[in-house]
């Protein structure tokens, strides 16, 4: 797991405490800001997943052509 995935998901459990914390306090702001944290927060994580498989890959491609 890279920076870009650990921040994602951190910031995708923010957002989901946000809309928690929006429910309970009937706060319809705080719930809109935490779903929006929540989609930024996985579009993160992705985008950091997706480096990462990119990363292996090219990696992959290295050893492959050393042998």
């Amino acid at each position: 797991m890279n920076e870009d995935e650990l921040k994602g998901k951190m910031r995708e459990v923010k957002g989901k405490a946000k809309q928690a914390a929006g429910d309970l306090t009937d706060d319809e702001k705080l719930h809109d800001e935490g779903t929006v944290d929540e989609a930024a927060g996985q579009t993160q994580a992705d985008l950091g997943r997706a480096r990462r498989k990119v990363g292996e890959a090219i990696e992959d491609i290295g050893e492959r052509i050393k042998k």
